[in-house]
């Protein structure tokens, strides 16, 4: 027998519980030390500790606590994870697993947050702030609205999209059996042939000649198409824009000003909170209204003549910090075009 095997081997004696009896070794965890460690919270809400939390708190703490990896509004910052987004995209090649999306039970959340967040201070939330961050991610996901409040008494009933889209795995029973058999080693295919490929990564390799002349290249725009006919020049003054606001776009902005209301208000009756009000904003000088408290790079702008066209506004929606170096607005940005054109026809219907 080799060295290293009767090393091994004695090491594994001393570590079977007979072993460790007789040498001393180790002792039985102490209930409290248990507890300490049985943190699990199940789908029927066992395991939930009492209390509550609403979304306007957990905004607050998530922002302190959260927000520098997952971004002010659950869009996630540079690698950090998402956690808001993603409907309707379980499908596609390059899916968005969210909270919202693919998540099926509101339980994993909470556990997940009490259990191992922040980072690099796991277990340091009070109940209290875990029920509010998770009331938050459910507002960040157009779930709720920003009264919700959640708590031990309500979390189990809270139903996720996609709650049954999951199903029970039964490969024991219906797929293991099959590989149970003697492994086939030589000649087992007479052939081999790329079935699927792997698109959205790229790494499977293509045929020769596979990929040539198989992407159609846009025709250039005839000088004619590129010059506007005089009646498109006038369906573009401002009365004849707002008579043409699609009605479903500005409903899909209504849905997207969701990730705003925590900062900004409109409509009538609406009032300054960490932002300003945005009724009627399309087509505003910046910084008009006198009672608001701006940024002073945002007030630079405005004595350079900056107005929140529709051109400015998708700048600033796409990328606030960069539009404007030194914003206060937390805001990462909209990273979709549809989206920052459904808010900004919402907008403008918010000034008719």
């Amino acid at each position: 027998m080799s060295k290293c095997l009767k090393i091994a081997l004695a090491l594994a004696l001393t570590a079977s519980p007979a072993f460790a009896e007789k040498f001393g070794l180790g002792r039985e965890a102490l209930p409290e030390e248990i507890a300490a460690w049985n943190l699990d919270v199940t789908p029927d809400g066992t395991g939930l500790p009492e209390g509550s939390g609403d979304v306007l708190t957990g905004e607050e703490v998530f922002a302190e606590k959260c927000a520098i990896c997952h971004g002010d509004f659950a869009e996630g910052v540079d690698n950090w994870p998402k956690l808001a987004g993603g409907w309707g995209t379980l499908a596609h090649e390059d899916p968005l697993k969210t909270v919202g999306s693919y998540w099926p039970h509101l339980s994993t959340a909470w556990d997940y947050v009490n259990r191992s967040m922040p980072f690099g201070q796991a277990q340091t939330l009070t109940p209290d702030e875990t029920y509010a961050i998770v009331a938050y991610i459910l507002y960040s996901n157009d779930l709720v609205d920003d009264e919700f409040v959640l708590s031990h008494e309500n979390l189990a009933s809270f139903e996720l999209p996609n709650a049954g889209g999951f199903i029970i795995d039964d490969r024991a029973e219906t797929e293991y059996p099959i590989w149970t058999g003697e492994p086939c080693m030589t000649d087992c295919k007479t052939d081999v042939k790329v079935t699927m490929r792997a698109a959205v990564l790229d790494v499977t390799p293509e045929e020769e000649g596979a990929a040539e002349g198989t992407e159609a290249v846009a025709e250039p725009e005839t000088e004619a198409a590129a010059e506007p006919e005089p009646e498109a020049e006038a369906a573009a003054e401002p009365e004849a824009q707002e008579a043409a606001l699609d009605p479903a776009l500005v409903e899909a902005g209504e849905k997207v000003f969701k990730k705003c209301k925590a900062c900004h208000q409109v409509g009538d009756g609406a009032k300054h909170r960490s932002g300003p009000i945005l009724t009627g904003v399309v087509g505003q000088p910046a910084g008009h209204f006198e009672d608001f408290k701006y940024s002073k790079a945002l007030m630079a702008k405005a004595e350079d003549g900056l107005v929140w066209d529709e051109a400015n506004l998708a700048a600033f929606l796409a990328a606030p910090k960069k539009f404007i170096k030194g914003t206060k607005m937390g805001f990462a940005g909209l990273k979709s075009d549809e989206d920052i054109a459904a808010i900004t026809a919402y907008l403008k219907s918010t000034g008719m």
